[in-house]
């Protein structure tokens, strides 16, 4: 497999750090090595939060740089936009289609801008927009979006199917992993018909 640097970006509360760990081990299984940088904003607030995952023979930073990110995995509209710089020319921009309004939008302040997702795509990115969430509660709860959102992203890693849902047995608590099992697979199945 080739190396795979991806970006996964949120907000606070979204689970972007189990989807970190989750492709981290993943790709652990696949025999490669791995390096992951969690950055943090005001996380617990509904602030952006952004995680860094290399894979490779022989990884030294887990820093991506602008034009360097293979995929990135956006939980939430705005902040796809707001890291779409980072995404590679090839690369793809996997959206969960939700919006979470950020402070200013909540205060009053500022208004959630009209049109993101169709901005990105006249930029000409390779782009696969998908209701997370609803695929979530399908699975059986809202906690599990961040899976469906790495299903999808199993499409695009070269890594197999079956070690991701290796990755969701050994990192998952016992009692949660036939849920997350099955958003697991809805989000790997939605993807393939984008």
């Amino acid at each position: 497999m080739k190396d795979l640097n991806v970006m996964i970006v949120g907000v606070g509360g979204q689970g972007t750090l189990l989807a970190s760990r989750l492709l981290g081990c993943a790709v652990m299984l696949e025999g490669m090595d791995v390096k992951v940088s969690e950055v943090h904003g005001m996380s617990q607030r509904g602030g952006s939060v952004v995680t860094y995952v290399k894979a490779g023979k022989q990884i030294s930073s887990p820093i991506i740089n602008k034009g360097e990110a293979d995929i990135i995995l956006a939980f939430e509209q705005l902040e796809a936009a707001r890291w779409l710089p980072y995404l590679k020319r090839d690369g793809v921009l996997i959206v969960n289609t939700q919006q979470i309004d950020p402070m200013p939008v909540v205060t009053g302040v500022a208004e959630y801008p009209k049109g993101v997702l169709p901005a990105i795509q006249a930029c000409g990115v390779n782009i696969v927009a998908m209701d997370a969430l609803a695929a979530a509660m399908q699975a059986g709860s809202s906690k599990v979006t961040n899976v469906v959102l790495l299903g999808a992203m199993a499409q695009h890693t070269g890594i197999a199917y079956d070690i991701f849902e290796t990755a969701v047995r050994q990192t998952v608590p016992q009692k949660f992993v036939d849920m997350n099992l099955a958003a697991l697979r809805l989000g790997y199945d939605a993807a393939k018909a984008c």
